[in-house]
């Protein structure tokens, strides 16, 4: 099958790609660099936020674009006018199918605005007259990944003799593999499933928990620091505007909330959930 994809170069994307040419597929990718995409694989140069892509021969196509922090882009561009100007080019090729990646947590009416636009990418999804499949995962774990490879491990890596806590550190977090994330889509590419599913790993844990298995992992052992919620409510703001700070205002407003989900994929969508703990020791070091 040729499959079309946005956001083939990222991180759940290299995984995808790479599962969809192991399966037989032709991934034709858009980005705007071929960031060396493996043989088999289709580059065509474009930017799916300002422009229409031409997708003559194309069977099916994913979405995968998001961006967790607004730098040259902003959630809105790439949440939901990628969006918009995918089903554009998808009307007028013929293609009738698309399998979009969201996010658990998107919804309307919260403080965060990557939620809010990943909501809104959804709802044209779900809008259009396409048979399609939307994934809503939790945080994503593999090599690669930003939230355990860059954020945990600069918190326990770092020279400071203690590690600081958000408030106690109970927010709930069910973190999934990509690897689980890449065959989730390739499944459902295959068996034509249709619907809204959320994508969760075997296990449940807290933020403290999870610092903690990183600090196992690493060889590390630190003290935790809590830093009360009522002062990083403050001073999250305003450090936020700084350009490179460490934890913007949106992700700490997702970081409170938790990222969980109370029932795993369908067995026969992902028969077998990869344990964090199997893969963490392979690509995380201090």
């Amino acid at each position: 099958m040729r499959v079309f994809l946005v956001g083939g170069t990222g991180f759940v994307g290299r995984a995808l790609v790479a599962l969809l040419l192991e399966q037989g597929h032709t991934p034709v990718v858009l980005a705007r660099r071929p960031r060396d995409l493996p043989p088999g694989a289709v580059f065509l140069r474009g930017d799916i936020t300002r422009e229409v892509p031409d997708l003559e021969g194309v069977e099916a196509a994913i979405y995968l674009a998001g961006i967790i922090r607004e730098r040259e882009e902003t959630f809105r561009a790439v949440h939901v006018e990628g969006v918009r100007n995918l089903l554009v080019a998808l009307k007028r090729a013929g293609v009738g199918r698309l399998l979009h990646m969201s996010a658990l947590g998107a919804r309307r009416g919260t403080p965060s605005r990557y939620y809010e636009t990943k909501a809104e990418g959804e709802a044209l999804v779900r809008e259009s007259s396409l048979s399609y499949a939307i994934f809503r995962p939790s945080l994503i774990f593999g090599p690669g990944d930003e939230f355990f490879g860059k954020v945990l491990k600069g918190l326990v890596c770092s020279p400071l003799p203690f590690i600081p806590l958000l408030g106690d550190g109970g927010f709930p977090f069910r973190p999934i593999y990509v690897g689980d994330v890449a065959q989730a889509f390739v499944k459902a590419l295959e068996g034509g499933l249709e619907g809204t599913f959320d994508l969760v790993g075997p296990r449940e844990y807290t933020f403290r928990e999870l610092l903690a298995l990183v600090m196992q992992v690493v060889g590390r052992e630190k003290p935790f620091l809590p830093i009360p919620l009522s002062l990083l409510d403050r001073v999250v703001p305003f450090l936020s505007r700084l350009p490179f700070a460490p934890l913007t205002q949106d992700q700490y407003a997702m970081l409170k909330e938790g990222n969980t989900a109370p029932f795993p994929p369908p067995a026969h969508l992902l028969p077998r959930l990869t344990p964090l703990e199997e893969v963490l020791p392979g690509y995380l070091r201090c």
